[in-house]
């Protein structure tokens, strides 16, 4: 994708598009409700889906699903329930590797690098790369939107446990949207904006060490496991 292409990328996006994501909400349910709920945080969520524009000002969100549901499940239910969200023809939203590839969701390349600070001493080396990382620098607008809902809303940040419902929460979270899409307008007030950013730049280097870290670990007892496998298969074909 050369210069001119990814402009005519970036305004369509920025005419009639963005970027969609789902962040888990911390709810209160019934110890019968709560292992439906409990999915990768160790206390119950809910996984809210939202799309949002480049200026972190939302334009859909769907809330009630369970935090077991993935995000690939919650963006089919949200495509064909009554309320929809709906993909003007010809326009996109940019997508992470958890959801479906489709004309209205594009999500980057498998198997090619793709967090930003993968580039930040090595620049792209072919189209794909090219493609992710752009892909990336523009999605990052979820996770920015997400990250000053909740630092904007102490509520929803998960700190403490919820006291409300899921119906109740649904309505707290819609009302906090509203009301951060309005600040958004008015005062988006750039210092939260930039400890935002600070945050995610953070989590991203330790989530880069730790997945290093653990994909490394989980090798080594693949390849054991593998040798222990093939030493034991051919042991018993050779005494057959």
């Amino acid at each position: 994708m050369g210069p001119r292409a990814f402009l005519e990328f970036c305004d369509i996006l920025e005419r009639e598009g963005g970027a969609i994501d789902g962040t888990h909400i911390r709810v209160k349910v019934s110890p019968l409700d709560a292992p439906k709920y409990r999915g990768r945080k160790e206390y119950p969520t809910q996984n809210v889906l939202a799309a949002c524009t480049f200026d972190l000002k939302f334009t859909y969100v769907l809330t009630g699903w369970e935090g077991t549901a993935s995000d690939s499940r919650i963006i089919k239910d949200a495509l064909k329930r009554e309320d929809k969200l709906i993909i003007p023809k010809g326009k996109f939203y940019l997508v992470d590797a958890g959801f479906m590839l489709k004309s209205g969701l594009i999500t980057p390349y498998r198997g090619v690098r793709y967090h930003l600070k993968e580039y930040s001493n090595n620049p792209p080396q072919n189209a794909k790369e090219l493609f992710n990382l752009r892909h990336a620098a523009l999605r990052n607008a979820i996770e920015r939107a997400f990250g000053v809902l909740k630092r904007r809303f102490e509520i929803l940040r998960g700190g403490t446990e919820s006291f409300y419902g899921v119906r109740t929460q649904n309505l707290i979270i819609l009302a906090c949207c509203i009301i951060h899409n309005f600040l958004m307008g008015v005062d988006p007030d750039e210092d939260l904006i930039a400890e935002v950013d600070m945050e995610l730049r953070n989590q991203e280097n330790l989530q880069q060490t730790r997945t290093s870290r653990e994909e490394e670990e989980d090798a080594s007892r693949g390849e054991m496991l593998r040798d222990v496998i093939t030493a034991d298969m051919w042991h018993n074909y050779k005494n057959c």
